[in-house]
């Protein structure tokens, strides 16, 4: 600990004389996490209000109908006192608080409120100005309902920011006053047309955000009690403190003392801040959402709360005959905290002891108190090297209650097994931290946490100590399995969604929304009425041999004898998974299994789907530069490539640096293409000593390409437009890329969207180009569903998926 200095010592001055605290002065000002949770979600809740106000326009509108027809009603003499008593009480109530905190020497929460109503002003008055000059018309038109009124209220922002600035909802008196006064001044601007109903909501959340924005980057008036007020608190649970200083805080932030007693004893102290109760909600907040119902924790308790949880844990591990520290007493401090009185033991943290020093002995002790607490159903939920200590003889104690659960179900018990395992792997090794396991809990119990070893279950720390050692859960999973080859474990889903899931909900409705988009610009009856269906016709049968093609492609790929026909029927049950399954990946599953059922081993199943992607992926490349340095050449006399194919092939490759530059993108870069590659080359070997594999590998990634391209072109001219076939090409290939690339079933959205941007900036009209593109989606996405899924029955009936 470092020097004590005359600034560190808080003095105690109780009846039995004075006691100094060893402590650094708490800091005058300090920022709550509560007031930066306050500000995001008002954020949040400007956003979806501004959000649901545009999506629903006639309702709005409708709404603002109603209020201002039932304001109108009121008498003008109602009207005429509320105006003037609402414009009146809004200035008096903020100035009347001003002057009573001043009398009480609180001029610093004064002056908060005071640079939050300006800042509330400022803010209000440039949005209102943004909005009456250049902002979108739909959100002006409902903030102002066609009027000479201001979007935002430039009176009531900044006496609302004012209000939460000096936290005056924590006086009833002045906030009913306040609410009153807002009230009145709200009722006289309805009635007066003077003012919006989202108006109103949009004035009285950008005077929250601001408020609670200034709170937090100003900071507020530290109510934390000192270590006298700690002290005061254990004399009132008959303690007689003689000594105290402060340790460093616990994991989750909480301040710690060591209190010395009169009668020699020594007491770890835990004090429980109630602004600390937020702090790392988001995270909290995020694991409660993903993860499944028993598993989560609550993300926000009371300090009351919180106080007895840890409490009712500790109680009940000593009971269970665990070895923990004991808790001799809690209080509340004040209003603002609350307090543990452990029995002090010195011991140092498992994390801070060397590897070597960490033996078999050690391991067996910290087994058994695990299994003593599950004996009883308590679980633990953070067995880390900071929760478990070792005394100077080498005894293990728990620590860190606080997390811990009482009557817990088997998922929690085993989680915690998960859990320690995978820790003390990283420290001694999965060998031995699974055989001293073992020795104490038996390979049953042991078989039972296997499926549970994922990295969703771990602990923050564990989890970034197991991403440094990928091949430590494997191992651990061996060693167990090792113990209990035969046992039958059922697997266990942690987690709601991944977050890989979520990515893919949000591209999609993304891309819902800008297909949304392009549809409305267009008629599609008329797109119906007005096709060549003589071309659609084409289109159709262009679409039809894809599937041929794709077919002949895998054979090509594959040494072993594949039927054509069933290999068809293969291609059209991949069309029907793409409803659910992004591009790249639907076609793969679906050609892997259809191999393994034809009886090519695993290995070479994948290995003959993943070369027919990688030269795929290569002719791909190869066709689109191809392509497109013939467009870039039809109106020029000199084969000079066009500017544009230079300004692709230099993004590329900026975009290729930017990826071998930054190490996390350079390291799955290079997984992947070790992936994709691994098992290739041997097959393609094998593949070239076949002349006939090689004109169907070749013939069939060739003829799937030309498939495509002639059916675009087909939808193009089946609408009147006139384009070349290597512009079709281009555009195809491109989106065919994006489709590829993008997380939504079957590139949904992203297809639609590249191709139509590609055929007009090849030249077509914008609606001949979206009408085109959805003829083609609709050959090529949408008609193959229904024989897709017969195909994915037949084949799933004759044992062939």
């Amino acid at each position: 600990m470092r020097g004590i200095k005359e600034q560190d010592l808080t003095l105690d001055t109780p009846g039995q004389g004075a006691v100094l605290v060893v402590e650094p002065l708490l800091p005058q000002r300090i920022r709550r996490p509560s007031d930066a949770l306050r500000f995001l979600l008002t954020l949040l809740s400007l956003a979806a209000v501004v959000l649901l106000a545009l999506a629903l326009q006639r309702t709005l509108n409708g709404l603002e109908t109603d209020v201002q027809a039932g304001t109108g009603r009121a008498p003008e003499v109602l009207s005429a006192a509320s105006g003037l008593l609402g414009g009146v009480a809004v200035l008096v109530v903020p100035v009347a608080f001003a002057v009573e905190r001043v009398f009480h020497r609180d001029g610093m929460r004064v002056t908060q409120g005071l640079i939050a109503a300006i800042l509330a002003l400022l803010i209000s008055y440039a949005i209102d100005e943004w909005l009456i000059l250049s902002g979108p018309a739909e959100l002006k038109q409902l903030l102002t309902g066609g009027r000479d009124v201001e979007p935002l209220n430039t009176v009531l922002t900044p006496a609302i920011a004012y209000a939460t600035a000096v936290r005056m909802s924590r006086r009833p008196q002045w906030r009913a006053l306040m609410w009153m006064a807002l009230g009145l001044d709200v009722f006289a601007l309805f009635t007066a047309t003077k003012v919006t109903a989202l108006g109103v909501i949009l004035t009285y959340l950008v005077g929250l955000a601001v408020g609670f924005g200034t709170l937090y980057g100003i900071g507020s008036a530290n109510t934390r009690p000192p270590g006298s007020a700690v002290l005061a608190a254990l004399r009132r649970l008959g303690f007689v403190p003689v000594s105290a200083r402060r340790v460093e805080d616990d994991s989750s932030g909480s301040r710690r003392y060591l209190v010395g007693l009169a009668d020699d004893r020594r007491l770890a102290v835990t004090v429980l801040d109630r602004d600390r109760q937020v702090a790392g909600i988001v995270y909290r907040l995020w694991r409660r959402f993903r993860l499944n119902t028993e598993t989560r924790r609550r993300a926000i308790r009371s300090l009351r709360a919180e106080l007895e949880r840890e409490a009712l844990m500790a109680y009940a591990a000593q009971a269970a005959g665990a070895r923990l520290p004991r808790l001799l007493g809690t209080s509340e401090v004040g209003t603002e905290a609350a307090l543990l009185a452990y029995e002090h033991v010195e011991t140092r943290p498992v994390g801070e002891l060397r590897d070597d020093e960490i033996d078999d002995r050690l391991l067996g002790q910290m087994w058994e108190q695990v299994r003593l607490l599950h004996a009883h159903r308590l679980a633990h939920r953070h067995l880390t090297g900071e929760t478990i200590h070792v005394d100077a003889d080498h005894r293990v104690f728990l620590g860190d209650a606080r997390s811990g659960e009482i009557a817990s179900g088997d998922l929690l018990l085993r989680l915690d097994i998960a859990q320690l395992l995978t820790y003390l792997g990283t420290r001694v090794g999965p060998a031995r931290a699974v055989s001293s396991a073992e020795a104490v809990l038996g390979a049953d119990t042991l078989a039972g946490a296997l499926p549970l070893l994922q990295l969703i279950a771990l602990s923050r720390e564990t989890r970034a100590a197991v991403r440094r050692d990928k091949d430590l859960l494997p191992s651990i999973r061996e060693q167990i399995v090792a113990l209990r080859p035969q046992v039958a474990v059922e697997e266990v889903r942690l987690e709601r969604f991944r977050p890989r899931t979520l990515v893919t909900i949000i591209a999609s409705a993304l891309a819902a929304y800008l297909l949304l988009s392009q549809l409305t610009r267009i008629n599609l009856v008329s797109v119906v009425t007005s096709a060549n269906w003589a071309w659609g016709g084409v289109a159709l049968v262009a679409a039809a041999l894809s599937y041929v093609a794709a077919a002949v492609m895998l054979r090509g790929f594959v040494p072993e004898p594949l039927p054509l026909g069933r290999t068809v029927l293969a291609q059209f049950a991949g069309s029907f998974v793409k409803l659910v399954a992004p591009a790249a990946v639907g076609g793969v599953a679906i050609n892997t299994r259809y191999l393994q059922k034809r009886g090519v081993p695993p290995g070479a199943a994948v290995a003959s789907v993943g070369a027919s992607q990688v030269v795929g992926l290569a002719s791909h490349i190869v066709l689109l530069l191809l392509f497109g340095y013939l467009t870039g050449t039809q109106a020029a006399p000199s084969l000079t490539p066009s500017r544009g194919l230079l300004v692709v092939l230099l993004c590329v490759a900026v975009v290729f640096l930017i990826v071998l530059a930054v190490r996390p993108l350079r390291r799955l870069l290079t997984t992947r293409v070790r992936a994709m590659f691994s098992g290739v080359i041997p097959r393609l070997l094998d593949v070239v000593q076949s002349p006939r594999k090689i004109a169907e590998a070749v013939g069939g990634t060739l003829l799937l390409t030309i498939t495509f391209v002639a059916c675009l072109t087909a939808c193009v001219h089946a609408f009147g437009g006139q384009v070349s076939i290597s512009a079709v090409a281009v555009a195809f290939l491109a989106g065919n890329a994006i489709g590829s690339a993008a997380p939504t079933p079957g590139g949904l959205g992203a297809v639609e969207l590249s191709l139509s941007v590609g055929l007009t900036v090849a030249g077509l009209p914008g609606t001949v180009a979206t009408s085109a593109v959805l003829l083609f989606r609709l050959m090529t996405f949408w008609l193959p569903v229904l024989p897709g899924w017969a195909s994915f029955t037949y084949l799933q009936r004759q044992n062939a998926l």
